[in-house]
């Protein structure tokens, strides 16, 4: 993408957390910022682009857990980052054509170009909105339109929170989130860690400080605090989520840069 293409309101030249991550699944909606300074990344951490990869076939994992196996119907996926193939809609849908999922995301380019793809408003829709004020997501008009919160609703965190600084209260923000779902509700996080690779962890936050966001990897006792008293589902906080399918999908070298869980509410 040129820096011409940028919407209204939009600097490219100030590299967007987001953007670096279509940059390393290989897609086009990036700046030449946003290149920039993920080869920087990719520099001290050249796997980043495989973690990338496993990220989302993660995520299509715990969709296809909270649609098939939990029953869930409803999704609001904070964050959602831009499109790609294998969205977290289309992987519910294959399932339960009934769900529905609003994605949330601040970024304008990365709204811009959900609302371009989207096609079913009843059931799927892009809102722009800052996940650091859950309160105004969760009363949104267009979130109240389609999610009812008196059912079973998922909660999707996935590759996010490390993006929030602890400044901004990463832990109370959760917690409004996790009071807000009804018994039944989940609530799915992926986190970085800093537990085995805290050098390399460290370099790629000070490149992160050039990004709108910061990189903020966590230890494994701080990302468990995010379940509150949620009821992890087997296997609970892991490097490396195997539910119905073997774990050789992802090394554990690149397994043990995070970890993923899923909670739910009793």
């Amino acid at each position: 993408m040129s820096e011409e293409e940028a919407p209204r309101g939009v600097d490219p030249h100030i590299p967007n957390a987001a953007r670096m991550y279509d940059y390393y699944l290989g897609g086009k909606n990036n700046f030449a910022a946003d290149r920039m300074v993920g080869d920087m990344v990719l520099g001290v951490a050249p796997e980043m682009r495989e973690v990338a990869r496993q990220g989302r076939e993660l995520i299509a994992r715990v969709v296809r857990h909270l649609v098939g196996e939990a029953g869930i119907r409803q999704i609001i996926d904070l964050g959602s980052g831009l499109p790609t193939q294998e969205n977290v809609h289309e992987i519910a849908h294959r399932i339960a054509p009934d769900t529905r999922v609003v994605y949330v995301d601040h970024d304008e380019v990365v709204c811009a170009h959900g609302r371009a793809l989207l096609a079913e408003p009843q059931k799927v829709i892009m809102l722009q909105g800052d996940l650091r004020k859950p309160q105004e997501i969760i009363d949104s008009p267009e979130v109240r339109a389609i999610i009812d919160f008196r059912e079973p609703v998922a909660v999707l965190m996935m590759f996010l929170l490390h993006l929030v600084p602890d400044e901004d209260g990463p832990q109370e923000i959760v917690a409004a989130y996790r009071a807000a779902l009804p018994a039944g509700g989940c609530l799915a996080v992926s986190h970085a860690s800093t537990d085995a690779r805290p050098e390399t962890m460290a370099r790629i936050s000070a490149i992160y400080e050039r990004a709108n966001s910061p990189f903020v990897p966590r230890s494994r006792e701080e990302i468990s605090g995010f379940f509150g008293d949620f009821e992890m589902v087997s296997p609970g906080l892991v490097n490396v989520w195997p539910f119905l399918e073997p774990p050789e999908f992802v090394s554990q070298e690149l397994a043990s840069m995070g970890y993923s869980g899923v909670g739910r509410k009793l």
